[in-house]
């Protein structure tokens, strides 16, 4: 149960936080378009493998997945399209695996508390080199961070308590 339940909050996250929503968007979307176009490239030329949209929309996933199963089409023009397509479809498609990846464990680095908490701590480390006057701002800074963060606790408390009535 447990599984799936970590599966679950996985795809959520990669839905939420990643671009392979729009990237496989636009994949679907030029992949159409490209296999119309060389679907009409290829039609009426005597001997074209590719002689209905359906076998160009074949051909449009087997060439860009180097599958290597692919038939060439004839036409200089399907020739163009065709490597274009491979060009652009291969790029989208490994670059939305490598990017999804990378966003999604990327994501708890780039959180903003996260970086502030970097930040703090980097700072910390130098508080041997502060002048006198320097650790009196800090300290003020500190006290008014503090009084902050205790108002924040206080207005989300004051929000859970509204919502628990």
């Amino acid at each position: 149960m447990k599984r799936k339940t970590r599966f679950k909050r996985f795809l959520r996250d990669v839905l939420k936080h990643t671009p392979i929503v729009n990237m496989v968007v636009l994949l679907i979307v030029l992949w159409l378009v490209f296999s119309a176009g060389l679907y009409f490239s290829e039609q009426g030329l005597e001997g074209a493998t590719i002689n209905s949209y359906g076998a160009a929309l074949y051909w449009g996933v087997a060439a860009f997945s180097t599958a290597g199963i692919a038939d060439t089409p004839l036409s200089n023009a399907s020739q163009l399209i065709g490597g274009i397509w491979i060009v652009i479809g291969s790029m989208l498609f490994f670059g939305t695996i490598v990017a999804t990846v990378t966003t999604y464990f990327m994501r708890p680095l780039q959180r903003p508390a996260r970086r502030i908490i970097d930040t703090i701590e980097y700072n910390l480390e130098q508080l041997d080199d502060l002048s006198i006057d320097e650790l009196d701002l800090l300290k003020e800074t500190t006290d008014t961070l503090i009084s902050h963060v205790e108002r924040l606790k206080e207005i989300r408390s004051a929000d859970v308590e509204a919502i628990k009535k």
